[in-house]
Parts: structure tokens; C-alpha cells; sequence
């Protein structure tokens, strides 16, 4: 992949390519599994080509290839068709990959694997999704739900995150009112519920009430 400043950028969120960059170079950026590709990914879900980005003057498109298993941008299907695309916009293709397009490299959010290492006694091994306090491993390992939500909140570093961020971190295919208040009270408590198991004098999930979860990850 060549850095460009100027170029959008496709950020894998989800899928064997996490944490990966792509700058969309040209004016044509075909995704699928074939090898002739531009971004070739090697999920057994996504069609041999399966979208195409294109540019048209300044702005860019997203064409679904008549793909098999379909694409959705922000939660709405779009299998068949072409939709505009904008920074920050959602990308799933065949619920196998998720990825975000940002708009250009300069504004790219850091990935999982820019962020430094947390100082707190609660750390993440990223690769292999395991989770240690004070360098004891957390088993057995969380759920994935769980383990998306603790993610989401030790990458806000303390920031409050939203139920709507939850929501979109945990169950990514989503779509509307698809998930409960109760769904989302039921998994923090779940989480807290594990995470005492390590170590019962720290509440590392804090609900701000009115707004929604924040990590205290205190240092060593």
C-alpha cells in the first residue's frame, strides 16, 4: 500500500485483516477475494468481486458487484446498487468484513495496533483477544460481546462512550432498535461480573448516568 495523503483510506475493522490500511488509488478500487483485485480479501463469504469504489470528480462511489452475500454502508443493504460514499461511513461486506473509509490518510483515526500500551493494571492482547489484570489472564477468556465492549472502552481511554457506540461496537450488524436497553445493562453487568472474578476491589466499567459507560483502567 502507498501512503497518500490526499487519498481515502479503508480501515479493516473487523475480519482476518484487522487494524489494516488501504489507500484507494485510481480511479477504479475493486474488493473481493479474486487475486486481481485491488484489496483482496480472503474471507470465504465475499465474492471474487465483490465491490468497486470509483471516483467521479471529487467525490467517490461504492457499487456493489452483484455480489452473493451482499453489502451494507451504515447498516443499509446496498447489494445491486451505488451509493455515495462520505468519511466515516460503515462498510460491511457479506458480514464478514467491516471496514470504515475515511476520507483521507492525514484525518485516519489511529487502529488498534497505532494505539500505545495501556499504563493501567487492565490490558488487552489485541492478536489473540486475551485480557490480563495486573499480568494475570482473565479465564476463562470473555465472550466475544464482551470482549467488543471492553475493547471499545479501553480505546476511549476514559472517555464516556455512548450507548449508540456500544451498539455499534458489539453488534455491528444491527440494523434500527435492534438492541435493547436491557441487552446492553445485561452484557455491562456481565462484563463487570467477569472482570471481578480477577479482581474484586477495582470497578473498571463506570456507568455515567444519562450518558453511557467509561473504562477506569488505574496505573500499577
Amino acid at each position: 500500500m502507498i501512503e497518500n495523503n490526499d487519498k481515502p483510506v479503508l480501515i479493516i475493522l473487523e475480519g482476518e485483516q484487522t487494524g489494516q490500511r488501504w489507500t484507494i488509488e485510481g480511479d477504479t478500487f475493486v474488493i473481493g477475494r479474486g487475486a486481481s483485485c485491488e484489496l483482496v480479501l480472503p474471507e470465504r463469504q465475499v465474492s471474487r468481486e465483490h465491490i468497486r469504489i470509483y471516483r467521479e470528480d471529487e467525490k467517490y462511489f461504492l457499487s456493489d458487484l452483484n455480489s452473493k452475500n451482499g453489502t451494507w454502508v451504515n447498516g443499509e443493504q446496498v447489494k445491486g446498487a451505488t451509493v455515495e460514499l462520505r468519511d466515516g461511513d460503515e462498510v460491511s461486506i457479506a458480514l464478514a468484513v467491516r471496514m470504515t473509509y475515511v476520507a483521507s490518510e492525514s484525518t485516519a483515526p489511529l487502529t488498534n495496533a497505532d494505539r500505545p500500551p495501556s499504563k493501567g493494571i487492565l490490558r488487552l492482547d489485541r492478536e489473540s483477544r486475551r485480557v490480563f489484570i495486573c499480568e494475570e489472564e482473565v479465564d476463562p477468556p470473555l465472550s466475544l460481546p464482551q470482549y467488543r465492549l471492553l475493547e471499545l472502552l479501553y480505546d476511549g481511554d476514559g472517555r464516556v462512550c455512548t450507548r449508540d457506540e456500544v451498539i455499534e461496537a458489539v453488534w455491528p450488524d444491527a440494523i434500527g432498535d435492534g438492541v435493547s436497553e436491557q441487552a446492553i445493562d445485561a452484557l455491562v453487568r456481565r462484563l463487570r461480573d467477569r472482570l471481578a472474578e480477577s479482581d474484586g476491589d477495582t470497578q473498571f466499567v463506570v456507568t455515567v448516568r444519562g450518558h453511557g459507560f467509561r473504562l477506569s483502567n488505574p496505573e500499577n
